[in-house]
């Protein structure tokens, strides 16, 4: 047990400042509630002149990536870069070097995560910690691991992206547009400089690869999952959600078959019923829902990004880093066993509401109602609504359950279809029971 850890920075951007800057200004009550001394070594930035929030000495700033991961003096390196490929490069060489390596980069947990976790199998004194990966706020990466590692789960979902959140929160609240929502979520910081990881869904499937790897012990790619953002989402689908009892969320969901143990991990909008609390978190914070065996339902709510949200995450895996290094104890990435399969598209089933833009004309709904017949999609309710263009009328529908591949195969049909004028617009209906 050394007297004083150093901790080395990969990456000196919102979250790391803020995490530079908290062990900075309290390292006296920190140290006492880390358990060890520690020393912020050094951090490797794109360029040492930039000007930064935080006060850093111009000696404990390196352009050069191997002075944190090839540095013998490094006891935890902290991947706060982003990236894929440059960050896994350099969080692979740290582990073969014997580093322990936090990380808050869910897009290279995603794409790397199989290949990452081998190779701590072949380098028994590295670790990688990652709770600041998802939800920022919320310790549910612990929870999985550690606070009810007793549990099988049948079902887990949530909300895992605040900028989608945000907007549908707001274009409900405000019966504003999609449009001009995300206007004031660009102006306001909130998304990503490439926006189609928020709005497309891709942030929250990376975060969701995470959490079906700690619950299921499989790394699931995008292309194995459902993946739909919320950019066709209109102000007239948030009203008339409601007159269904339901909000619409853009909801990451990872279901387990009890049956034949395979897995379906998805993200989509959804009407989520308003007795749901998950329905009723809004604004930027997270939540999301267990069912365990054991435990049964339990539901966790926090800010899911920001600085000091997720710098709290990351100081939470610096703690358990210091621990791990004090005892060498090895902490178990995952508890369920290998081999786990994806559920096919034909075994996923949900109730579906469906809006459909259609001529306004003698013989329409006759042809709509063949089309689902066909696929064997059995309608639950259908209303027409006021088009604000002549000649044309909304179509609102909701299916029984059926499986992902009878309504995509109905949806080509429909678009096919003379009477449809545009693309089928199509959201989930969540069910306790359902991917």
């Amino acid at each position: 047990m050394k007297s004083k850890y150093k901790i080395g920075f990969l990456g000196m951007g919102t979250v790391a400042q803020g995490v530079w800057r908290h062990l900075a200004n309290n390292h006296a009550e920190m140290s006492r509630r880390l358990g060890a001394d520690y020393e912020l070594s050094v951090a490797c930035v794109r360029s040492a002149a930039k000007k930064r929030g935080v006060e850093i000495a111009p000696e404990r700033l390196t352009e050069n990536p191997e002075d944190v991961v090839s540095n013998p003096e490094i006891d935890v390196v902290c991947e706060l870069m982003g990236g894929v490929e440059t960050a896994f490069k350099l969080v692979k060489k740290a582990v073969e070097n014997g580093k322990i390596v936090i990380t808050a980069n869910k897009a290279m947990l995603c794409e790397k995560g199989a290949e990452l976790f081998a190779l701590l199998e072949k380098n028994p004194k590295s670790q990688i910690f990652f709770e600041a990966s998802v939800a920022g706020g919320i310790p549910i990466i612990k929870s999985l691991r550690e606070g009810l590692v007793a549990n099988r789960f049948s079902l887990i979902y949530g909300i895992l992206n605040g900028t989608c959140n945000y907007i549908l929160t707001r274009m409900e609240r405000e019966n504003a547009t999609y449009e001009a929502v995300l206007e004031d979520a660009r102006r306001l910081g909130y998304v990503e400089a490439d926006e189609s990881l928020d709005i497309d869904g891709i942030d929250s499937a990376h975060k969701a690869a995470v959490l079906a790897y700690l619950a299921h012990g499989r790394w699931v790619k995008l292309s194995e999952m459902i993946v739909n953002g919320i950019r066709e989402i209109r102000l007239e689908d948030m009203l008339w959600a409601r007159e269904f009892g339901c909000r619409i969320k853009l909801l990451a969901s990872i279901k387990r078959d009890s049956e034949t143990g395979k897995i379906s991990v998805a993200v989509y909008p959804a009407l989520l019923p308003l007795s749901d609390v998950v329905a009723n978190v809004n604004e930027v914070f997270n939540a999301v829902a267990l069912e365990g065996d054991l435990v049964g339902r339990t539901v966790h709510i926090g800010r899911g990004a920001g600085q000091n949200a997720t710098a709290s995450a990351v100081i939470s895996d610096i703690a358990d880093a210091f621990r791990a290094l004090n005892s060498n104890a090895k902490y178990v990435s995952c508890h369920a066993s290998n081999g786990v399969e994806m559920m096919p598209l034909k075994d996923i089933e949900s109730s579906f509401y469906m809006r459909l833009s259609v001529k306004d004309e003698t013989g329409t709904l006759a042809k709509i109602a063949s089309i689902f017949a066909s696929q064997k999609v059995s309608i639950e309710l259908l209303e027409q609504k006021r088009h604000v263009n002549a000649n044309e009328a909304w179509l609102i529908l909701t299916t029984h359950k059926t499986s992902e591949f009878a309504i995509r195969e109905a949806c080509k049909a429909l678009e096919e279809s003379e009477q449809v004028l545009e693309k089928p617009f199509v959201l989930r209906i969540f069910e306790d029971t359902q991917a």
